[in-house]
């Protein structure tokens, strides 16, 4: 339809290929979905930028010693196994090590954390199979497990998070030709259509056969495939081989990239309420930090109860919390007090809970669950999970 090449062709459908990971995460956090889609979705845009980069690298290569045909399929599953158990082995030890090491300064946890992350890169990469698999599975275990000083390690990841976007915007503003865009439009509205209404819900369907998702789940998670930097990123890979027509490439998917984004992104909302998937009257999640009190094996939550929280009206006593978790503090429009069993919860209180390590999660999933259903969450079968 757009007179490519084969190579062409098949560059730009894979380059559209992956989601972008954090334009789908700013969505889902203002989005109210079933968590089972929002997983799905996040999964996605998480696992497929590895398998993604390997087949533009090898589309994009002039070598003529490449692998055969019959070489890439199984040098595509070996890259990508042993990338996962490169980050997974990379993340157990670096936990272990993390839980019985004492650094001389808490300063230094944030960047050993991080450290480990780009250590499973590289050593992947040395063993010739996928470094991004590696780093994010290990990045993943890591972000998700109990290790000491943990909201300063997470804070950390953030702000290195954001310089990464702004020093990855630069560079796309630095590579883009403007004078180059105006012509790829039509092009662009073509090959985006095709790619948002026929093979996208095609790729769904074939996905998610035997999962049990509903028909409207499909056409939500047919929608929800947002693209962002991402694509962009991988377009420049042939730019930097030197294809033949791939400036007309990177053109294409920049403008393609903008003009769905900004179709679809604002567009989420209604289409969720019109398949009925959202749940308008369920509170986002409760936004839960930790810090560690060393002394008494136990940990501080800081716990912000959003304005449309079923929480609003709880009295503390009805919250049913674990016996070694107790709320000591609520802090409510700017002053501070001590609340007692009958206190009554309000939209927008933060309030501050001390749990020991056994029963953090419990204590967790209990607020959640009542965040979502009420102080009789349990008789609807809402667990907080």
């Amino acid at each position: 339809m757009l007179g490519l090449d084969w190579r062409l062709a098949f560059l730009l459908g894979t380059v559209l290929a992956p989601t972008d990971a954090a334009a789908v995460f700013s969505v889902l956090r203002r989005l109210p979905i079933p968590h089972r889609l929002a997983g799905i979705l996040e999964a996605e845009s998480g696992f497929n930028d590895a398998p993604v980069i390997l087949i533009v690298v090898l589309l994009s290569t002039t070598d003529a010693h490449g692998p055969g045909p019959w070489l890439v399929v199984p040098l595509m599953a070996y890259e990508l196994a042993a990338g996962a158990a490169v980050g997974l082995v990379t993340a157990w030890l670096g936990i272990f090590a993390l839980r019985r090491a004492a650094l001389p300064a808490s300063g230094l946890y944030p960047i050993a954390v991080m450290s480990l992350a780009v250590g499973s890169y590289g050593a992947a990469t040395l063993i010739h199979s996928s470094g991004f698999m590696a780093c994010y599975l290990c990045a993943l275990a890591l972000g998700n497990a109990r290790l000491p000083h943990r909201p300063a390690t997470r804070g950390f990841a953030e702000g290195i998070a954001w310089l990464a976007q702004i020093g990855l915007f630069v560079m796309l503003g630095l590579v883009a030709e403007p004078s180059d865009l105006p012509a790829q439009v039509i092009p662009a509205l073509v090959a985006g259509s095709v790619l948002v209404l026929v093979a996208r819900p095609l790729s769904v369907w074939a996905s998610t056969l035997g999962f049990g998702v509903s028909r409207k789940e499909r056409i939500f998670l047919s929608w929800a495939g947002l693209r962002g930097a991402v694509p962009v990123v991988f377009a420049t890979v042939p730019l930097s081989e030197g294809v033949p027509g791939a400036d007309r490439l990177f053109a294409l998917v920049f403008v393609i990239v903008v003009v769905f984004t900004l179709l679809q992104a604002p567009t989420l909302p209604p289409v969720a309420r019109a398949l009925r998937i959202s749940a308008e009257g369920e509170a986002q999640d409760l936004d839960v930090e930790a810090a560690p009190l060393e002394q008494l094996q136990a940990d501080l939550l800081q716990v912000r109860i959003p304005e449309d929280s079923a929480l609003s009206g709880v009295e503390i006593f009805e919250l049913r919390l674990p016996a070694k978790a107790s709320i000591t503090l609520i802090v409510r429009d700017g002053r501070s007090f001590v609340p007692g069993p009958t206190t009554v919860l309000r939209g927008g209180d933060v309030l501050l809970v001390v749990a020991t390590a056994d029963v953090r999660e419990a204590t967790e999933r209990r607020l959640r669950a009542v965040s979502r259903r009420g102080k009789l969450a349990g008789w609807f079968g809402e667990k907080g999970d």
